[in-house]
């Protein structure tokens, strides 16, 4: 399927394994090599991972599922993923809670989702205060909670999609993330990014603490110019 995609013309594909079904070295090593196969034919990996684990369902047990991941395997999946492919995103979605959120932010995890719902329909039925989910999320926080959560761990939350809208996909992607110059566009757009949105849907509390990390990072742009672009913007 991917390689149909990329054949067809998208750039950027994201891969992932809903961890639990089968053998997790198993999952990994393929899921590395899918990338590898990918980057020989196409010259782009996986544009982002995403690292689900199963949880109960509707009329789904976890009693016969013997592949089931420990939080301390599942930890070091994440890490081993991210020096594997250090220029990948990671995304963990609020099937995991807190904790476990918190730990893998520091182990690589790069993407958080927040306020999601898994039903089909979900976000609609629940503006109608409805509730139909196919699998329990174990994070129930709010998006803004969980901006104020991590702008107190000292993060800068990006809310930037600058690079689809510039045409920075597929190789051209690859090429700065690889190289590491892609923070030269990524800083300064997540600086600017957490403030517009801040200003849009935040309070005082939230602006003055997006500001303060603001702040702080901004003097940290090693490049003047783009530093004063930023400041000026």
């Amino acid at each position: 399927a991917f390689d149909r995609a990329m054949e067809a013309g998208i750039e950027d594909v994201g891969g992932g394994v809903l961890f639990g079904l089968s053998d997790p070295k198993f999952e990994v090593l393929s899921l590395m090599m899918h990338n590898e196969h990918l980057e020989k034919r196409f010259g782009v990996g996986f544009h982002t991972i995403s690292v689900p684990r199963i949880r109960q369902a509707e009329g789904v047990t976890l009693e016969n599922f013997p592949y089931l991941l420990s939080d301390n395997m599942f930890r070091k999946i994440v890490a081993i993923i991210r020096i594997a492919v250090p220029f990948t995103g990671i995304i963990m979605s609020t099937r995991e809670d807190e904790a476990m959120r918190r730990d893998a932010l520091k182990f690589g995890v790069t993407q958080v989702s927040s306020g999601s719902s898994t039903g089909v329909g979900g976000y609609k039925q629940r503006e109608e205060g409805n509730s139909i989910e196919q699998f329990k999320t174990s994070d129930e926080r709010t998006p803004l909670e969980v901006l104020n959560w991590l702008l107190d761990e000292g993060y800068i939350p990006s809310y930037c999609t600058a690079c689809y809208r510039k045409g920075r996909t597929g190789d051209r992607f690859m090429v700065l993330a690889k190289s590491g110059n892609i923070k030269y566009v990524c800083e300064p757009n997540a600086i600017m990014t957490l403030l517009e949105f801040t200003l849009d849907y935040g309070d005082k509390e939230l602006y003055h603490k997006a500001q303060e990390i603001i702040n702080a990072e901004v003097e940290n742009i090693p490049r003047e110019d783009i530093k004063n672009m930023t400041k000026a913007n």
